[in-house]
Parts: C-alpha cells; sequence; structure tokens
C-alpha cells in the first residue's frame, strides 16, 4: 500500500473516533456531573466496567450491529468501533472536569439570563477544556495505535491502518523482513506520541 493512503486512513480513523468520543462523552459527562436521575450510579459503574474490560469483549457485539447496517468493512465503521472503545475512558475524564467547574459560576449564568446550552457552551465548556482535550487526546492514541482488533472489521487492501502494515511487515509473510521501510514507518507512525508527551 502506498504510504499515504495508510497514513490517510489511519488520520481519518483516529481523528473521527477521538472527535466523537469527545462530542458524545462531553453531552454524557456534563449529565452525569450535573443532574441526579434514576440509573445514575448503575450507569455509572457499567461506564466503570466497560473501562475495564477487555477490547475482546466488545468484539462480537460491534461485529454483528456494524454487519447489520452494512459498516463493518467501511473505516467509518473502524471508527465507530474505537469510538466505543474511547468512549468510556472519555466520559469519566470530563465528568470529572466538568465536577471541577463551580455551580456558582453556572449559576450566576443563569441568572443573568443565559440558557443551558449557552451556559454549558460560553461558561462550562470553556473552563474544562484542558481536561477534555486530554480525554481527545488519549482516544485519538487509541485509535492511532490499534491494530488488533481493525483486522476483525478490515477486509478490503485500500482500508488498512499505518498500525497494522507495520505489523503485517512484522510477521515477514514468508519473505525477507523490510527492515528500513518498516523502520521508517514506525518512526513516522511514533510523531503523534512525542508530540503528545
Amino acid at each position: 500500500m502506498n504510504f499515504s493512503v495508510l497514513l490517510g486512513n489511519s488520520l481519518e480513523v483516529s481523528l473521527g473516533a477521538a472527535l466523537l468520543a469527545v462530542i458524545l462523552g462531553a453531552s454524557l459527562a456534563y449529565a452525569f456531573a450535573r443532574y441526579r436521575f434514576p440509573g445514575r450510579q448503575t450507569g455509572l459503574f457499567v461506564l466503570l466496567l466497560a473501562a475495564f474490560l477487555p477490547l475482546v469483549a466488545f468484539m462480537t457485539p460491534l461485529y454483528i450491529v456494524l454487519s447489520i447496517l452494512k459498516l463493518r468493512t467501511t473505516l467509518f465503521g473502524l471508527t465507530i468501533v474505537y469510538t466505543a472503545f474511547a468512549m468510556p475512558f472519555c466520559i469519566w475524564n470530563m465528568r470529572s472536569a466538568f465536577q471541577a467547574v463551580p455551580k456558582e459560576v453556572e449559576e450566576s449564568a443563569f441568572l443573568d439570563g443565559a440558557g443551558p446550552f449557552t451556559t454549558f457552551a460560553r461558561i462550562t465548556l470553556p473552563l474544562a477544556l484542558p481536561s477534555i482535550a486530554i480525554a481527545g487526546l488519549i482516544a485519538f492514541l487509541m485509535a492511532y495505535s490499534e491494530f488488533t482488533i481493525g483486522w476483525l472489521f478490515v477486509e478490503k487492501p485500500n482500508t488498512v491502518t499505518l498500525a497494522m502494515a507495520i505489523y503485517t511487515m512484522m510477521q515477514g509473510l514468508g519473505g525477507p523482513q523490510p527492515w528500513s521501510y518498516m523502520g521508517s514507518l514506525a518512526l513516522i507512525m511514533s510523531i503523534p506520541s512525542s508530540l503528545s508527551s
């Protein structure tokens, strides 16, 4: 595969998963942080349990759901898979960030005439932005470096990601190991991890 295709697939899947996990996770995290509703504690426990479950536990339900939706072999389907893996961590991380924002700040915005959405978008969200950025970064790195589960959802060569390509080269496939090419790919792939640290 062409390197630009591999890198493009990896970035499309990783950035998409990070964006979806942050957008969906922020609304859930805010609800868990600020509101009291039936099943709240149970929902938090299920999310915590899902964060500790191995990735293999999600394979069968995701395989069935994405096969029904005809999305299993697409990059968008792979993005959904990685989003599901990152959501529990993102929700717990952002929930703590929203809880750290004083309620008095939001109440002051309400007194000034701001609605719930305006208060969330203009007051709470900017104050919690550092933790949200960390959650998005972790979600990106989880999707960017994962290759084992992805093989279940990828069938076409043009949907292979960079991590999957490096793993395939390491297997050798009965031929000589392309160490120089593999080393170059591994070095390039490590750039986002290096920049994040």
